[in-house]
C-alpha cells in the first residue's frame, strides 16, 4: 500500500536539490533587497501600521465595501458576479466566454486563478489559454506550478529555461536572460493581437469608484486587459480597499516588501469597459467575486490572515520555505501564509501538517507589510489538528507526558538525568548522529547536541557559593 503524499515527503525530496537551492538563492536576494528599501523610507515604520489598520478596517467593513464596488462597477458599464466556490466561479468565467464567442484567452498573473483551476477547466472546454507573465509562461510550457507567490519559477535556472524554450519552441538554445524574454515577447505579441479574451486578477479593488487595481513588472498585464475585447479580472473578496487614499498606502509597502522595489514597474488601474471616444480598452469588463471558502476564514479565528497583500515577503525570510520551495506545500499557496490559507480555504484535511512546516522564529510576521500575526495563527491551527486527533500517536503521547514533567520539578529533574544517560549510547563527541525511531527524520539532515551530564541547574546549586 502506498503511503500518502505530504508536506514531509515532498520536502524530502526537495532537500538539497538544485531547485531548493534556486530558491533559497532567489528568497535571499529579495530579503536583502527588502531590508534596503525599508531602511532608506524614514516613515517605513508608520506606514506599516497604516497599513494594517486599512486591510482591518476593510474586512471588517467587507459587506459594505463590496456591495458599493459592485455599484459602482455597474455604474461604469461593467458587471459584477458572485461566485460562492471554485466550481461556481469556473461556471462564470465559461458562460462569460461563450456568451462573447471567446476561443482565445489571455492570462496575466493571478493567484486566485490558480486556486480555482480555471486553466484546465477552459482547455478542456476547447479554450485556449496561454499565460503571458514570462514567469507563468514558462511554467506552463513546462507543465509546472508556481513555486513562489510573486516568482514562479524561481526554482529554476537560466540553463533549464533555455533548454526548455529550444525543446518546447524550436529556437537555438541560449542562456542569455536578455534573449529569453525577446524570445518570449517575440511568441507573445502575435497571441495578444489575436485574442478574444483576457483574464487577470485582482491586487487591490477601490470601493469608491468601482476601480480593478493591477500591480505588475511587465507590460503583459496592461496588454491583458486592454487588447482583447473582453476582459474578466477574478478577485479573492477580500482584496478590497475603501479609498483611493487607502491604495496608495498599500502601494508604498507593497513593491518594496516584495521585491525590493520602491514601486513596481507598472500600475494598472481599470474602471469600466473602454467610453466611445476611448481609442482602446475592452468592451467588456466582467469582475467575478470570489468567497470559495474566505467567509469561513472570516468567520474564524484565523480571519486575520485574509488582510495579507500577497507580497511574498515570508516566504522569503521563513528558514522552512527557503530550504524546500513552494512545490513542498503541494497547492498554490505555500510558505507561512499558505500554511493559514491552505487549511483555511480546503480545510483541514489533508492540509493539517502545515502549520507545522515552521520554526515559530517569527521572522515572518516581522518582514509582514501588514504585521499579520503569523505564529499565533499558525498555533491555533495546530491546536485544532491537537483536538482533532490528526496529530500522530507518537507525537500526541510524547507531548502529552513532556507536559506532564515540565509542570512538576521533580518529574523535569528526572527526565533530565535520564536523557542524558539514555542518550550515552548513541552519543559521540558530544553530538547525536543517529536518532531511533520517530527522531531519526531530526538526525538525517543534522546533528542533535547530546543532553549534558549535569544541568546549568544543577551545576549553579553546586558551584554558586555562599
Amino acid at each position: 500500500m502506498s503511503q500518502p503524499v505530504t508536506f514531509l515527503s515532498r520536502a524530502e525530496k526537495l532537500i538539497g536539490t538544485q531547485e531548493a537551492m534556486s530558491v533559497e538563492k532567489g528568497t535571499r536576494l529579495f530579503a536583502e533587497g527588502r531590508e534596503v528599501r525599508a531602511a532608506e523610507l524614514e516613515v517605513m515604520e508608520p506606514l506599516l501600521g497604516r497599513t494594517r489598520a486599512i486591510r482591518l478596517d476593510a474586512l471588517a467593513n467587507l459587506d459594505r465595501l463590496i456591495a458599493r464596488f459592485a455599484d459602482e462597477v455597474s455604474a461604469t458599464g461593467g458587471h459584477v458576479h458572485f461566485a460562492d466556490d471554485a466550481a461556481d466561479a469556473r461556471s462564470i468565467v465559461t458562460s462569460i466566454l461563450e456568451r462573447s464567442d471567446s476561443k482565445l484567452v489571455v492570462k496575466s498573473k493571478s493567484m486566485v486563478s490558480e486556486e480555482i483551476e480555471i486553466n484546465q477547466h477552459l482547455e478542456a472546454a476547447g479554450v485556449e489559454v496561454v499565460e503571458t507573465d514570462l514567469g507563468e509562461y514558462i511554467a506552463q510550457l513546462a507543465g509546472d506550478t508556481p513555486s513562489h507567490l510573486i516568482a514562479p519559477i524561481l526554482h529554476l535556472t537560466k540553463e533549464d529555461v533555455g533548454a526548455l524554450f529550444a525543446e518546447k519552441l524550436g529556437v537555438e538554445e541560449t542562456h542569455d536572460p536578455t534573449e529569453l524574454n525577446g524570445i518570449a515577447r517575440e511568441r507573445l505579441r502575435d497571441v495578444f493581437l489575436k485574442a478574444d479574451a483576457g483574464i487577470s486578477g485582482v491586487n487591490l479593488a477601490i470601493a469608491e469608484s468601482g476601480s480593478v487595481l493591477l500591480v505588475t513588472n511587465e507590460g503583459n498585464g496592461r496588454l491583458t486587459t486592454t487588447a482583447p475585447r473582453v476582459h474578466i479580472a477574478l478577485m479573492g473578496m477580500e482584496r478590497i480597499v475603501s479609498r483611493w487614499e487607502d491604495a496608495a498606502v498599500v502601494l508604498e509597502v507593497l513593491a518594496r516588501s516584495a521585491t525590493g522595489q520602491r514601486l513596481s514597474v507598472y500600475t494598472n488601474v481599470i474602471t469600466g469597459p473602454r467610453k466611445p471616444d476611448d481609442p482602446d480598452g475592452p468592451d467588456e469588463v466582467h469582475v467575478v467575486i470570489i468567497d470559495n471558502g474566505r467567509s469561513e476564514i472570516l468567520g474564524g479565528d484565523t480571519a486575520e490572515i485574509l488582510a495579507c497583500i500577497r507580497c511574498g515577503a515570508c516566504l522569503n525570510v521563513c528558514p522552512v520555505f527557503r530550504s524546500v520551495g513552494g512545490h513542498a506545500y503541494g497547492t498554490v499557496y505555500s510558505g507561512p501564509v499558505g500554511s493559514i490559507v491552505t487549511p483555511g480555504l480546503l480545510g483541514m484535511e489533508p492540509w493539517w501538517e502545515l502549520p507545522y512546516a515552521s520554526t515559530l522564529c517569527g521572522a515572518c510576521e516581522e518582514v509582514c507589510p501588514v504585521r499579520i500575526q503569523i505564529p499565533s495563527m499558525l498555533l491555533k491551527l495546530r491546536q485544532r489538528a491537537a483536538s482533532e486527533g490528526r496529530l500522530p500517536g507518537w507525537l500526541e503521547r510524547g507531548m502529552t507526558r513532556y507536559t506532564r514533567a515540565t509542570v512538576d520539578p521533580g518529574k523535569w529533574a528526572r527526565a533530565k538525568r535520564w536523557s542524558s544517560r539514555l542518550s550515552a549510547p548513541i552519543s559521540s563527541q558530544g553530538w547525536i548522529r543517529r536518532m531511533p525511531g520517530p527522531g531519526r527524520g531530526w538526525t538525517k539532515h543534522r546533528d542533535l547536541p547530546r543532553p549534558a551530564r549535569e544541568s546549568f541547574g544543577d551545576w549553579w546549586r553546586s558551584n554558586r557559593g555562599p
